[in-house]
């Protein structure tokens, strides 16, 4: 499957709109990332916990909407959006939605 932001693709010709496809992923932080980046703020430099969260995120997020997109009949997908939103009262939930339009490309 062939995924990028832009609105085509170079040197293919999209034949057939397909659809927006989205995926999306929600994911808690637990107790010891949250300690870990407690520190890290404390002190400075950068996350490892989330960071590595938000990238499993991500990573899930893109595959669910290639999952989608092969589903109704898509070689590509183009248009991609990735966003990116923190849930729950104290803020430990991260939501990853990609989002892009599945097309055929020949």
């Amino acid at each position: 499957m062939l995924v990028t932001t832009t609105p085509g693709v170079e040197g293919k010709k999209v034949i057939e709109y397909k659809g927006i496809v989205f995926g999306e992923v929600i994911s808690g932080v637990d107790f010891i990332k949250d300690f870990a980046a407690g520190l890290t703020n404390f002190f400075g430099g950068r996350s490892g916990s989330y960071e590595g969260e938000l990238i499993e995120a991500r990573e899930a997020a893109l595959k669910e909407m290639e999952k989608r997109a092969g589903a109704i009949g898509a070689n590509a997908i183009v248009g991609v959006d990735i966003d990116y939103e923190v849930l729950g009262q104290g803020g430990n939930m991260l939501m990853v939605t990609a989002s892009g339009t599945a097309v055929v490309v020949e």
